[in-house]
C-alpha cells in the first residue's frame, strides 16, 4: 500500500494538476472572500443565497473565517473533480492493469489512492485558508471593517474550528467523486454527474421540497463546513453524510474488486 501511496502522490504532484488546482483554489477563494467584503453594503446580500453579512458581524472574532467557510462548497466541487478524475482515468488510460501487476491486491490500491488524495485535499484546504485570511485582512482595510477582534484567541479558535470543518467537508466531497469515478469508470461522466448533482439537482430539490436536504450528502457536507445551522445540527450532518458515503464506498469497493479492469 505504501508504494501505491507514493505512486499516487507522484501523479498528484504533476505540474498540470498541481498548478491547475492552485489556480482553481485561488479563483474560488478570491472570488468568495472579495465579494463578501466588497458587497458588504449591498442590499442584495454578500453571503450565500443572498444573506446579508454586515460590518458588525465581520468585525467579530468569527468574521475572519466567514469567507473561508463560504468557500467550502466550491472547494468541495474542486475536490470532487480531482478525486473522480484521478480514480476513473485508471480505467480510461488502462493503467490499472499495470498497477495490478505490481500490487495484485485491489483493496490496497484503493486505500493507497484514497490516503494520497486525502493528503492532497489537506494541502488544498490549507492553501485556501491562508488565501482567505490574507484577503480578509486586505479587504477589511478597504471597506473599513474593524480587525481588532481578529487577533484574539477566540478568532484563532474560530479559524481552527472552521479549518477542520471545511477539511472534513472537502474530503467528503472528494470521496463522493471517488465513488463516482469507480462507478462510472469515466472521468467525464463522473465529473459531470457529480457537478450536476451537487450544484443543480440537490439545490433545486431542496428549494422546492421541504426538509429533503436532510437526506442529500452534498447539502449536509455544506452544513458541516458551516458548523451546523439553526435547522440541521452539525452532528446530524456529519454522521448522516459520512454514513451515506461509507455505504456507497463499500458498494463501489466491491465492484472495484469484482469487475474487469477495462472500461
Amino acid at each position: 500500500m505504501w508504494n501505491v501511496f507514493r505512486a499516487e502522490l507522484t501523479k498528484l504532484r504533476r505540474p498540470s494538476l498541481s498548478l491547475s488546482t492552485i489556480a482553481a483554489v485561488t479563483f474560488v477563494v478570491g472570488l468568495v472572500t472579495s465579494l463578501l467584503f466588497l458587497l458588504v453594503d449591498s442590499p442584495e446580500g454578500n453571503g450565500e443565497r443572498g444573506v446579508r453579512i454586515g460590518r458588525e458581524v465581520l468585525s467579530l472574532p468569527d468574521g475572519l473565517s466567514i469567507g473561508f467557510s463560504n468557500s467550502a462548497g466550491l472547494l468541495g466541487i474542486v475536490a470532487l473533480c480531482i478525486f473522480a478524475a484521478q480514480t476513473a482515468q485508471e480505467y480510461t488510460y488502462g493503467t490499472l492493469r499495470n498497477l495490478l501487476v505490481r500490487q495484485p491486491s485491489r483493496m490496497k490500491i484503493l486505500i493507497g489512492k484514497l490516503v494520497a488524495m486525502k493528503l492532497f485535499a489537506i494541502a488544498m484546504v490549507t492553501l485556501a485558508a491562508i488565501l482567505s485570511i490574507a484577503l480578509s485582512f486586505l479587504f477589511a482595510g478597504v471597506k473599513d471593517v474593524s480587525t481588532t477582534a481578529w487577533s484574539t484567541g477566540d478568532a484563532q479558535a474560530a479559524v481552527l474550528r472552521t479549518f477542520i470543518n471545511v477539511l472534513i467537508a472537502t474530503i467528503g466531497y472528494g470521496i463522493f467523486g471517488m465513488i463516482l469515478g469507480l462507478l462510472f469508470r469515466s472521468p467525464i461522466s463522473a465529473i459531470s454527474i457529480g457537478v450536476i448533482w451537487n450544484l443543480i439537482i440537490e439545490g433545486l430539490l431542496s428549494a422546492f421540497i421541504t426538509n429533503i436536504d436532510k437526506y442529500f450528502p452534498g447539502q449536509l457536507l455544506s452544513i458541516v463546513a458551516q458548523g451546523g445551522n439553526d435547522r440541521i445540527s452539525y452532528q446530524y450532518s456529519l454522521f448522516t453524510s459520512y454514513g451515506f458515503l461509507l455505504a456507497a464506498f463499500v458498494i463501489v469497493a466491491v465492484l472495484f474488486k469484482k469487475r474487469d479492469v477495462a472500461n
